[in-house]
């Protein structure tokens, strides 16, 4: 907790433990926690304040998003049968799916998310009248996982050996477009870097297939410093194209997913449908699910390939990032490199499993990653969780709703 005092110093409780791993990270970084806390508030606030803005108008007013209240809680820990969740689902009376083409789709959590049908800590996400018709990876393992677990080909090579291949026309495009080169936790080249810059692919299926809807994830650092310099760039190629391009950063535990995660979703609407408007948080922060609630039914549970219960041997050093999970909150982000970023169990002398961190990500028990230790924390921590893109989904079912004056088939 901080405390401001009359001569405007601030005080600041932490536990001796939180205490420990803040002064071992600052001397590694050569920082002094003074220059760290003001770097940190002036970019914390800088992100607030853009939560809070849309000034990018690619059509009309009518893109500007507006950040929801909290409605539905659910008790926390206390599974549901999904009927709440089934009142989430637009009742759209289609005569046939909504097809989406999928755009670096990963080992495939957006696109779960999208079509629904599976269960997570005991509840049930309605599937949704979506069917997703081409999907690309550039990584063999996590196509060879989205293979396994969607049930369905997905072309696996570089995106733009693939662009001829695109089908002529979708309802929807989605794709989680690489941001290392734009993440804080990457080196930061910026939009034009080798991987950022792939959203241009992106960009060019939107030209060709024109969906009505397209979706596009990337990570929060787009809304902080000089990034904001290349969303402006992202947004102006994307509605230049003539849809209304909006974008909001998601907190995924308000949504049921057990992490701290903050994400940006940018959402384009053309014309022939109603306007996005951010799906609702489920839960309040009292509301959200800790790390124990998630993950305590696999602590007794020994290593298991099969399951993905595995784990590497790494000792807690401020150089492996030396981070232990809260049992009374939800995970820290679950990233995709493991140098650095390693997540310790908050009372077993281990790391997390993959299917603990799988949990985490809202990943179904049911859905098993095809590869190794090291190419599935690439896997889990790149993806979209899905319990949260299905809330993302079900808002851009509301998309295609009928009114009197559109009437989408």
């Amino acid at each position: 907790m901080a405390n401001p005092t009359s001569s405007g110093r601030i005080v600041i409780e932490i536990d001796p433990e939180q205490k420990r791993e803040l002064y071992s990270t600052l001397a590694l970084s050569g920082s002094t926690l003074k220059d760290w806390f003001i770097r940190s508030a002036a970019e914390y606030c800088a992100e607030r304040r853009q939560l809070s803005l849309f000034n990018y108008n690619s059509r009309d007013a009518g893109a500007q998003y507006e950040t929801a209240p909290d409605v539905g809680l659910v008790p926390r820990g206390s599974p549901s049968s999904g009927s709440h969740l089934l009142d989430r689902v637009p009742q759209l009376g289609l005569k046939k799916s909504l097809t989406i083409v999928s755009m670096f789709s990963g080992c495939g959590g957006m696109d779960i998310g999208f079509t629904g049908g599976f269960e997570f800590m005991g509840r049930s996400y309605p599937q949704l009248p979506f069917s997703i018709v081409w999907s690309n990876d550039n990584n063999r393992a996590a196509c060879k996982t989205y293979t396994h677990n969607l049930g369905h080909d997905i072309a696996c090579g570089d995106v733009w050996d693939f662009i001829d291949e695109l089908p002529d026309e979708a309802d929807v495009l989605i794709g989680g477009f690489p941001c290392q080169d734009i993440s804080i936790n990457g080196k930061r080249a910026g939009i034009n870097g080798p991987r950022t810059g792939l959203y241009r692919a992106m960009v060019e299926g939107v030209k060709r297939i024109r969906p009505k809807v397209f979706v596009a994830e990337n990570v929060k650092g787009l809304l902080i410093g000089d990034n904001r310099e290349a969303l402006a760039q992202v947004l102006s190629d994307f509605g230049s194209l003539g849809y209304a391009v909006g974008y909001k950063l998601y907190r995924v535990a308000d949504y049921g997913v057990p992490q701290m995660r903050e994400r940006v979703i940018i959402v384009g609407t053309s014309s022939e449908v109603n306007p996005f408007t951010p799906p609702e948080p489920e839960r309040s922060s009292s509301e959200w699910i800790t790390a124990e609630e998630a993950i305590s039914d696999l602590e007794t549970v020994q290593e298991n390939r099969d399951l993905n219960h595995i784990w590497s041997r790494a000792n807690p050093s401020p150089e492996q990032g030396n981070r232990r999970l809260a049992a009374d909150r939800p995970a820290h982000t679950i990233r995709a490199e493991c140098h650095g970023n390693i997540q310790f169990h908050y009372s077993l002398p281990r790391r997390i499993s993959m299917r603990e961190a799988a949990r985490i990500q809202s990943f179904p028990d049911s859905f098993v990653f095809q590869s190794g230790l090291r190419e599935t924390e690439r896997q889990v921590g790149n993806a979209v969780p899905p319990v949260f893109a299905w809330h993302v989904a079900c808002s851009v079912l509301r998309c295609f709703q009928r009114s009197p004056s559109k009437h989408v088939a």
